[in-house]
């Protein structure tokens, strides 16, 4: 860049780089070129728990296996994850199906029958046109 360069003085002023920087490890490495099944994948608001026997020897885990363990100490959705772990929601996937499998992960797959149940939106709906309007808002 040149010393004129307004991207220079961005990043002078600021001390970030104006560009942002590559991960240092590809996403397709962390799942060694698996990628979720489209057709079966877990959906995003899949909620995942580690179960006791993971816990028990989370010291043996590691990277993102370990991470993931970790943070579903308490229930997350596979989106709660990627972000805490600032990783592809697609690397997630594999990862927790891949636990789930060994059996370090218990996985709780939302009910699509109430997903497509009219009735349940029109209760939501209901609910929110009863709460009062604040004056102050």
């Amino acid at each position: 860049m040149a010393a004129g360069d307004p991207a220079a003085d961005v990043s002078h002023e600021t001390g970030q780089d104006p560009v942002s920087r590559a991960p240092a490890i590809r996403p397709f490495l962390l799942t060694s070129g698996r990628v979720a099944d489209a057709s079966n994948a877990l959906p995003i608001e899949t909620q995942v728990v580690a179960t006791a026997a993971a816990l028990a020897i989370l010291d043996t885990f590691s990277f993102e296996p370990l991470a993931i363990v970790s943070v579903c100490r308490q229930p997350q959705s596979l989106a709660e994850i990627a972000a805490h772990l600032h990783l592809h929601l697609n690397v997630v996937r594999v990862l927790a199906e891949d636990l789930r499998v060994k059996g370090h992960l218990a996985v709780y797959e939302p009910d699509t029958r109430t997903a497509q149940d009219s009735s349940i939106l029109q209760r939501v709906i209901d609910g929110l046109l009863a709460i009062p309007d604040s004056p102050d808002v």
